[in-house]
C-alpha cells in the first residue's frame, strides 16, 4: 500500500450533503447534515508539467460522486458512511490514499457540542 499523505494531495473540505442515515428512527426519517472532508494523495507531477486535466482528478467530479454517495442508501454508522466516501475516492486511478472526514454537527448528542466526526485514511491493497 502506498504511504498516505507523504507528497501531494488535492483537498475538499466542508463538502455539505443532507442524508438519512443514522441508528435512530427519526434521523432515517427526518434526515439531518453531513459534512464531508476529503483529502487525496496523488502525484501531480504529470499534471503540473502537461497542463491537462486528464492526468490529475477532476475534484469537481469529484465532490459530485462523494455527496452521490453519502446521499445513497441509509447506514447506521458514520465508520460505514467514510468507508463508502473512501472507495468511492479509491475508484480513481490516480488516487493513491484518501482521508476522509464525515462531520455530523446536528447529531442527536444531549449535551452542548460543536461537531461530531469520524476520520479515516485508506490507501490501495
Amino acid at each position: 500500500m502506498a504511504a498516505p499523505f507523504e507528497g501531494d494531495t488535492i483537498t475538499l473540505t466542508g463538502l455539505e450533503c443532507f442524508a438519512y442515515h443514522g441508528v435512530f428512527d427519526h434521523e432515517r426519517e427526518r434526515g439531518q447534515r453531513f459534512v464531508i472532508d476529503v483529502t487525496v494523495d496523488v502525484d501531480l507531477r504529470a499534471a503540473s508539467r502537461s497542463d491537462d486535466l486528464g492526468q490529475t482528478i477532476h475534484y469537481g467530479e469529484l465532490a459530485e460522486a462523494v455527496v452521490a454517495s453519502v446521499e445513497r442508501d441509509p447506514v447506521d454508522l458514520l465508520e460505514t458512511l467514510a468507508e463508502r466516501v473512501a472507495a468511492t475516492v479509491l475508484l480513481s486511478a490516480a488516487a493513491r490514499a484518501t482521508r476522509v472526514t464525515v462531520h455530523k454537527p446536528d447529531a442527536p448528542i444531549t449535551v452542548p457540542f460543536a461537531d461530531v466526526s469520524v476520520t479515516i485514511v485508506r490507501g490501495r491493497s
